[in-house]
């Protein structure tokens, strides 16, 4: 949208959002009564934001119109004399230049802090993320060192870790992410690397994803598949928990926007991502949950273009109480919120849209693995320990297709204290043999 609007366009036409939320045939992005009504007005005078296109070049899509720029709040590393912005110290860009000319191009202002300047013409021109035709003030941080890098404060982090977050050094990876203890959510990872090949291009969401790296890094195989965060980070190993969006010994940072590009135009590989509520045909709803607007981030356009989606999470939650014992689930105390519903509050992710284009989704908890298939949601594997009927079809507002002769097991290997018969590397070695 900022790069649109920058170039002089109202809006960003997309195929994202298709059949989610944000389509005007569903919700059209309202969240209450009063989004609705003045959503309706702007209708009437052709000028809602979120347009349904039925028919451009004999396909559909979805008009996003901008909204007007008056400011614009940026910061970076270091400014030269001439107003010229470098990024050394940043985690990752983010969207750095393009929100630059989106508020120039409606004649804002462009205010830049940074942690220090330097002499007119000393800065690396191929470094400059932000040129000087786009800076309007720069404000020199009066305390430098309390500024927060990726989401940690410099305090908080061994400086040298965080300087391996931008690329200035190489850290140790097992060093660096430590391995998960034995328990359900480490089960459920495990189960979803397994889907991943060698060569891929992989991204891991937000929650549970982001400790993906860490069994990559125990395992011993994170530099057999490419990583790639919706931040602009490529190559290396995601961080975890606050770090998500920051890589580990990161190949190369780009730009937000242009990285996005790729997501939509090309897709990646392999997605993993949470799994926060699921409806009876798949679709998902990551944005609103128990009366909270979490917002759709990145998730739309990734998931939406992954060749395989994965969504995993525990089966229900809050208050929730399992371990793992002798290689099988023990569930101690149910959870109170059911994920596999009859109908999701708000849908994020439309999963017959991505069925219809060729995707493969699989939905992978600790007690089962789903699959959407044409013919529907299909319970393919269920996990050593776990009763069908009270660990699962009781804990679902719908009823799952049985395959002939039932859910296979899980893998038994991944239930151990040691992913046996040779772990992850075994399983992808299978793959491309």
């Amino acid at each position: 949208m900022y790069r649109e609007q920058g170039r002089g366009m109202p809006g960003v036409l997309s195929k994202v959002g298709l059949g989610t939320f944000m389509d005007p045939r569903v919700d059209g992005g309202c969240l209450n009564p009063s989004a609705k009504r003045i959503t309706e007005e702007l209708k009437a005078q052709d000028k809602e934001f979120i347009k349904y296109i039925p028919d451009f070049l004999g396909e559909e899509y979805l008009f996003y119109r901008g909204l007007p720029y008056t400011k614009g709040l940026i910061r970076a590393t270091t400014a030269d004399e001439n107003g010229n912005i470098t990024a050394e110290n940043e985690v990752y860009n983010l969207e750095l230049s393009a929100v630059a000319r989106a508020v120039k191009a409606y004649g804002g202002t462009v205010i830049v802090q940074v942690e220090r300047l330097a002499k007119a013409g000393s800065l690396d021109p191929k470094l400059v993320k932000v040129s000087r035709n786009l800076v309007d003030y720069v404000v020199v941080a009066e305390n430098p060192e309390d500024i927060v890098h990726g989401l940690w404060p410099h305090g908080v982090k061994k400086y040298t870790y965080w300087q391996g977050f931008t690329g200035r050094i190489r850290v140790p990876i097992k060093e660096a992410l430590k391995p998960m203890p034995l328990d359900p959510q480490k089960v459920i990872v495990r189960r979803a690397l397994m889907e991943a090949q060698p060569g891929w291009m992989c991204n891991f969401g937000i929650g549970l994803p982001t400790f993906c790296g860490n069994v990559l890094a125990e395992e011993g195989v994170y530099d057999e598949i490419t990583l790639i965060s919706e931040s602009g980070s490529i190559g290396g190993v995601p961080g975890s928990g606050p770090d998500f969006g920051c890589h580990w010994n990161v190949e190369a940072s780009v730009d937000q926007g242009e990285h996005f590009d790729w997501f939509d135009g090309t897709g990646i590989d392999f997605g993993v991502f949470g799994l926060s509520e699921a409806q009876e045909d798949g679709s998902i709803n990551t944005s609103y949950l128990n009366g909270v607007t979490l917002g759709v981030g990145g998730f739309a356009n990734i998931a939406a273009n992954a060749k395989v989606a994965l969504f995993i999470g525990t089966f229900t939650t809050k208050g929730l109480e399992e371990t793992i014992e002798d290689g099988k689930l023990v569930i101690k105390k149910e959870g109170k919120i059911k994920k596999f519903v009859k109908k999701c509050l708000q849908l994020t992710f439309d999963a017959n849209l991505a069925v219809k284009r060729g995707k493969k989704l699989l939905y992978i908890t600790e007690r089962c693995v789903l699959e959407r298939t044409p013919e529907g949601m299909v319970l393919t594997e269920i996990a050593p320990g776990v009763d069908l009927q009270k660990d699962i079809l009781d804990q679902m507002e719908f009823t799952p297709i049985i395959p002939p002769g039932g859910p296979k097991l899980m893998p038994a290997e991944i239930f151990q204290p040691v992913w046996g018969n040779g772990g992850l590397k075994a399983v992808w070695d299978a793959k491309v043999k």
